[in-house]
């Protein structure tokens, strides 16, 4: 059996200069975050670069301006939510305190049904794909970086999982689906075409 590599260390550290003693010696910070945050110190580390700008070295030269830079992209991953997950509902903080960010509103192709599953609070729908008598279903795709989407989807419980849904524009994109047999003692609100507006015709 091959042994699965652990890292070395198992956080994230940026080194970085921060200004001069009044001997004249320069002195810096170590910034340390969980393993996988290498962006969120890169981005942290050259904010903070702009805002002391200090000489390069042992020259009067400065850091460029940061159009200058190049850009870099962060590994992102899609996940279509239809229930508590969605923007001001209950369950939004797992994904904004993982930097979720809210990429589009839409809704499903029209080939789903949705469930008030039973239990809580809170609340949670459940998305199934049907063959016949669908609908569309409002959803919202949020993304998260890559290294916090294992830790969201692990968290998901059941009979809630994650699946492919298709989209109204025939997309496809990652997001919460159903298992079928948790449907049966579940109400059926297809008809309120979304979560938000079940939860509306209750108050």
């Amino acid at each position: 059996m091959q042994r699965q590599s652990r890292p070395l260390f198992d956080f994230s550290a940026l080194a970085l200069p921060a200004g001069f003693r009044a001997d004249g010696l320069p002195f810096g910070i170590t910034l340390v975050a969980d393993y996988g945050w290498d962006q969120m110190l890169l981005e942290f580390g050259a904010r903070w670069q702009r805002t002391v700008p200090l000489p390069l070295g042992r020259t009067a030269s400065t850091l460029p301006s940061p159009d200058c830079d190049p850009s870099i992209d962060e590994e992102r991953l899609s996940v279509a939510v239809v229930g508590a997950h969605m923007k001001g509902l209950p369950l939004n903080n797992q994904l904004t305190e993982r930097r979720g960010r809210l990429e589009r509103a839409g809704r499903t192709s029209p080939h789903y049904r949705l469930y008030a599953l039973p239990g809580g609070p809170p609340q949670r729908p459940g998305l199934l794909r049907v063959a016949h008598d669908g609908a569309a279903i409002e959803l919202e795709v949020w993304s998260l970086p890559a290294h916090h989407f294992g830790d969201f989807v692990s968290g998901i419980p059941a009979p809630l999982g994650i699946g492919t849904i298709e989209l109204a524009d025939g997309s496809a994109v990652q997001g919460f689906v159903c298992e079928s047999y948790a449907t049966a003692a579940a109400r059926d609100i297809t008809d309120f075409g979304g979560w938000r507006a079940y939860l509306k015709s209750l108050s």
